[in-house]
């Protein structure tokens, strides 16, 4: 199965309630909770999307003397001509061509590019700066952030259970605040332009790759420019002496994309709570990699904030499985 028959198998409503990556672990919301039985094969795709994500840090470790900041505009800039040629391939030039006169849409969609590239930036440094134990914990705590969102910004209400959870989580940056002596910002930061993301993505509400592109292209002058200006005063990684520099840059984007359309495929065939359970994979993978792999230290500090975190989870699952009371 190829990409756009993976998207044609479901209706485009279920599809526009997708949000977009982009390259890390991805919220959902609004999908259909109709379906009764998952699929093996959305399974597997998002299972693959989630293992993707969980290990891309060793691609970007390989641009390790790349600048954070310039591995963002290049995966930006890549990506948007790839997922320009991916759309195309979809035959979804019209849905593009609506959403560029839509200018309310446009600005959403501005904001969010934003958003996403700041998320990017931050989760690059964290490789580069061997501090991918703290970036897990900035996406296993981002979906309490989007409680915390739901509760501010759609009026949601809070159940006991997750107030509790809440609070475990500020507890664990808490504890990092007294280790470290000052706030931490990188997992808070993390989860916040992230979940932020998700939030105004969802209001947003388009198709995942229609959506990234458009994002993407908003941002195409700034990054082409940029690109353009490294490139003739020579102060920048690309072009470079080598080929494999270049290459890793330009190959940025579609491992950017990729991930995505294999999720959005994966979702429109799994139910939600499967997708809730199955977003941990991706920063325990990543968790797992900076411990054993790149030999990052997980200190007894950083074993109690994990600890409260997975605790706060853990009661967040218990509440979906508890029987809920009829609404009057």
């Amino acid at each position: 199965m190829n990409v756009r028959e993976s998207f044609d198998t479901a209706s485009t409503t279920d599809r526009e309630k997708a949000g977009a990556d982009l390259g890390e672990p991805i919220a959902i919301a609004g999908l259909d909770t109709d379906i009764v039985r998952d699929d093996p094969r959305g399974i597997a795709l998002a299972l693959a999307a989630y293992g993707l994500w969980g290990i891309v840090p060793i691609y970007w470790r390989l641009l390790s003397k790349v600048p954070a900041f310039e591995i963002t505009v290049h995966r930006v800039l890549w990506c948007a001509l790839f997922v320009l040629a991916l759309s195309l391939a979809r035959g979804r030039w019209r849905q593009l061509a609506a959403m560029a006169r839509n200018l309310p849409l446009l600005g959403t969609l501005a904001l969010t590019s934003v958003l996403i590239s700041v998320n990017w930036t931050i989760y690059i440094y964290c490789v580069a700066t061997h501090q991918l134990v703290e970036s897990s914990l900035g996406y296993y705590i981002n979906p309490l952030v989007s409680i915390v969102l739901g509760v501010t910004l759609f009026g949601e209400r809070l159940s006991r259970l997750r107030l509790v959870a809440v609070l475990l989580a500020t507890g664990a940056v808490a504890v990092q605040a007294v280790e470290l002596g000052h706030l931490p910002w990188i997992a808070p930061a993390l989860a916040l332009s992230f979940g932020f993301y998700g939030y105004f993505r969802k209001k947003a509400d388009v198709d995942a790759l229609d959506g990234l592109t458009v994002e993407t292209w908003i941002l195409f002058p700034l990054t082409f420019g940029l690109v353009l200006y490294w490139g003739v005063s020579g102060s920048g990684a690309f072009p470079s002496a080598g080929f494999t520099a270049d290459a890793l840059l330009i190959l940025g984007g579609p491992i950017t994309a990729l991930p995505l359309a294999m999720f959005a495929a994966g979702a429109q065939r799994i139910r939600l709570s499967t997708l809730g359970f199955l977003q941990y994979f991706s920063p325990t993978i990543t968790l797992a990699l900076a411990v054993f792999g790149f030999g990052e230290t997980f200190s007894r500090t950083d074993a109690i904030t994990f600890g409260l975190v997975w605790a706060a989870l853990l009661l967040v699952a218990l509440e979906s499985r508890l029987p809920r009371k009829a609404a009057p």
